[in-house]
């Protein structure tokens, strides 16, 4: 039985190893928030989330196969988690049982164990099969339906009543019927578990011409025929025990499987029903294909900071198709490090079928998202920090692709304005060339102003609002680069409140 909830053909693998730079997105984006704010303290569902979110989709058809399935998630919300629930009682259930550990070095504690570990699957199996007949009419994507198929189909009530029979003759309670031939040297061979004699009636029994059965007993203290009889009995057992092991380990990794699955999903609805009691909207992005360039956004807020402040985020509007270079410039603490990290979120939650904090959301699926942020400096005194963003650049450079993503943060700006602006013109050039799209934070007037003066159609230009007064708004407008990011202001409020603070305490 396959689940197939993540992709169309395929299991989510557990396994897998994240990208290279996922500890630099991690830090860079505050991935961690989100990540815990989809987990609530479930360190599976933690861990999961943590790779469906890191290993981006690279093809829009597996995004709208994981959107409709996340949809069907949002709108029957307690059903999902009832399935989660019965897949944890399968885990826990196989814990509890005696199957396994030493038991597997004996066929009759195999037997034993694998018989009572179905059992109890049995029962859940059949939960499972109850809510797909009752829930599979509000349920519309194709994982889903083709899930809830299954279940119906293989789990029927006759089958699973079959089952239940045979596990109850296995249990052996009056003893165990084997054949066996006489092989070479007249030692048992072919030793074979059967099924046993139904007893004929006491009538029919007494005027049966057929001989009766023979009975060999042995003593009670016959520990080495009892030995004997042992060993016989295990190897009549021995190909049952193995196959209903199998069974058994087949039937757990379905639910190892679903579990793991719909993990995914309720980490979507965690975070889905976190920042809609905030008041914050969420919608299904319109992903396209990688070799397009749109991006195209209302509303876009970064969900991390939404999580971690009281009241709403405010989110930005920007109409950025066709371009392939984006410049955020404008005055200090306007939100351009706040809009940039909304933009590779954005990216991460939409390529992994995710919704996206934003009112409406399009653009173009890309081939690896990359960071390069202003880090701190290197108190080992290794390398000086603009050496240290060089040697970082040089690690993207060997892992970036064509129609990848990259976000630049305060990047060059360790050393004076017009070697850093050079040297950042030469790069964000070199990464046009080769197809990269390119945001790109910056106070280096040279550097913005000398794009901008060059109007081209591929580059757009957004600039942190500021009010006449003063007042950031943390929106991202078009506008050109200005020489000023408006440090008066800081300076002016700071020392404002300071004044304040001291004529109150005089």
């Amino acid at each position: 039985m396959n689940v197939f909830l993540m992709y169309k053909d395929r299991d989510f693998d557990e396994q897998a190893d994240l990208p290279w730079n996922h500890k630099a997105l991690e830090q860079d984006l505050e991935l961690q928030t989100v990540f815990d704010a989809m987990a609530r303290d479930d360190r599976f569902v933690l861990e999961v989330v943590n790779k469906a979110v890191l290993l981006s989709l690279q093809d829009v058809e597996t995004i709208r196969y994981r959107q409709g399935i996340l949809s069907d998630c949002i709108s029957n919300p307690q059903v999902i988690r009832e399935l989660y629930n019965l897949t944890l009682e399968a885990i826990k259930r196989k814990r509890e049982s005696w199957f396994g550990g030493y038991s597997r070095y004996y066929p009759s504690s195999i037997l034993y164990g694998a018989v009572g570990l179905l059992h109890s699957f049995v029962d859940l199996l059949r939960q499972l099969r109850v809510i797909a007949e009752q829930q599979s009419n509000a349920f519309r994507s194709e994982g889903f339906g083709s899930l809830f198929a299954m279940l119906r189909s293989e789990l029927s009530e006759e089958y699973l009543g079959l089952i239940s029979g045979q596990l109850r003759e296995l249990r052996l309670r009056k003893g165990a019927l084997i054949s066996a031939r006489l092989g070479e040297g007249n030692k048992g061979t072919e030793y074979v578990l059967r099924r046993p004699n139904k007893r004929p009636a006491w009538l029919k029994r007494l005027l049966s011409k057929t001989p009766t059965t023979c009975t060999f007993r042995i003593a009670d203290r016959d520990e080495g025929g009892a030995r004997a009889l042992s060993e016989m009995k295990d190897q009549g057992i021995n190909p049952v025990a193995n196959a209903l092991a199998q069974s058994a380990d087949h039937i757990l990794s379905f639910f190892t499987m679903l579990r793991a699955e719909l993990a995914f999903y309720i980490g979507c609805l965690n975070l889905h029903e976190t920042l809609t009691l905030k008041g914050q909207p969420v919608c299904m992005p319109d992903p396209t294909a990688e070799h397009d360039r749109v991006h195209a956004f209302a509303g876009l807020y970064d969900a991390s900071l939404a999580l971690t402040m009281d009241g709403t985020v405010v989110g930005s509007d920007v109409q950025a198709d066709e371009k392939e270079l984006v410049f955020i410039t404008g005055a200090n603490q306007g939100g351009k490090s706040t809009f940039l990290r909304s933009i590779g979120l954005a990216q991460l939650m939409m390529q992994c079928g995710m919704f996206v904090p934003a009112q409406s959301f399009r653009a173009n699926i890309c081939n690896g998202v990359f960071t390069h942020y202003r880090r701190k400096e290197d108190t080992t005194m290794n390398s000086g920090k603009f050496e240290e963003e060089l040697v970082r650049m040089s690690e993207i450079v060997d892992h970036l692709k064509e129609n990848s993503l990259i976000l630049f943060n305060e990047s060059f700006a360790a050393t004076n304005e017009r070697e850093g602006s050079e040297i950042a013109r030469q790069i964000v050039a070199a990464l046009l060339d080769k197809r990269v799209k390119v945001f790109f934070v910056t106070h280096m007037y040279e550097l913005a102003r000398g794009f901008y003066d060059r109007n081209t159609d591929g580059t757009i230009f957004l600039r942190a609002e500021r009010r006449d007064d003063g007042t950031r708004t943390f929106k991202m407008v078009e506008g050109e680069p200005l020489q000023t990011s408006y440090g008066r202001d800081l300076y002016d409020k700071i020392f404002a409140e300071e004044q304040a603070a001291g004529a109150l305490s005089a």
